[in-house]
């Protein structure tokens, strides 16, 4: 066992954004102009976070590698993640403010989002400093175990992850961050260790086409290159798409929609847990379908 192992006690890398998420909701259905009446929230969010939040309740011990200000917004953030279980050891603090994500749902879910996450961005190679000199891994002694890669990262960001030796036998777990952002996911597509989790709009962006669902969605990413995909699709079917394997659905448990941000986060936290835990690609596939049914409903699992 080397040195790095015997003091970091991480087993999850979440790479990408780590952020302040404001989030307005409203009771009712809302169209363009209204005004509603509503609760707002002001809660540690972004999809590596999230993610590293919802795996660290699972029981495991993820560190997250983002940028965070050091104002006062930074301080607060910091220690709420740290409360929460989540290594913040390996941040990059050398940028502008920190971060915010600010978000309009309605009772159908999201009615629009804006994510500032410039100081992320402008972070650039500095995020990956700790998979380089050690600390977390090197050329010499790789990541081995989970690397969950966000797609609020940018396309240098991503290209650079491509070929990074510190994270060349990493088991990577790819997410974009909405819809809009799919698209800087193709440098990863022909990852050999690589998962994404999509969900149909996304797996549509990717293919430049209409999908019908999530098996349709599944089988144009494997034909893509991808070697292996999750696909959601809201309250339908949600596939398991492996390129040596097949292509495998189950449908998500009803539930009455209570919030959607970060829904996608708890099914790839509860896949992950599954799947550590040894159980097959069904199993693994179910439990996280029913861990992101309780998230929409305003309850979180574990």
């Amino acid at each position: 066992m080397t040195d790095r192992h015997r003091k970091n006690p991480a087993n999850v890398l979440c790479i990408g954004a780590m952020l302040w998420d404001v989030i307005g909701r409203s009771s009712r259905v809302m169209a363009h102009g209204h005004d509603m009446p509503g609760r707002i929230a002001h809660i540690p969010g972004g999809v590596a976070l999230n993610v590293a939040l919802a795996v660290a309740r699972w029981g495991m011990s993820p560190a997250i590698l983002s940028a965070v200000g050091r104002d006062s917004e930074g301080e607060a953030l910091i220690e709420s993640v740290k409360r929460g279980g989540v290594i913040t050891d390996f941040l990059c603090r050398d940028g502008g403010p920190t971060d915010v994500y600010m978000a309009i749902e309605d009772a159908n879910g999201l009615i629009a989002a804006i994510a500032d996450a410039h100081s992320l961005e402008e972070a650039g190679d500095r995020v990956l400093v700790p998979i380089r000199d050690g600390r977390l891994a090197s050329a010499n002694d790789p990541w081995r175990g989970v690397a969950v890669i966000d797609g609020n990262l940018t396309v240098d960001q991503l290209h650079r992850i491509t070929a990074e030796p510190g994270l060349a036998q990493a088991d990577l777990r790819i997410v974009p961050a909405s819809p809009g952002k799919a698209d800087r996911l193709a440098p990863l597509i022909g990852a050999p260790n690589g998962c994404f989790y999509l969900n149909r709009y996304e797996a549509e962006v990717l293919a430049g086409r209409g999908l019908k669902g999530s098996a349709d969605a599944a089988r144009a990413m494997l034909d893509l290159g991808m070697n292996r995909v999750i696909v959601t699709d809201g309250a339908l079917p949600v596939a398991d798409g492996l390129a040596t394997d097949g292509i495998m659905t189950v449908t998500p448990p009803p539930v009455t929609i209570a919030r959607v941000t970060g829904a996608g986060d708890s099914f790839l936290a509860a896949h992950l847990a599954a799947e550590r835990a040894g159980n097959d690609r069904h199993i693994s596939l179910i439990r996280a379908s029913s861990a992101a049914a309780a998230h929409v409903s305003g309850k979180d699992m574990p």
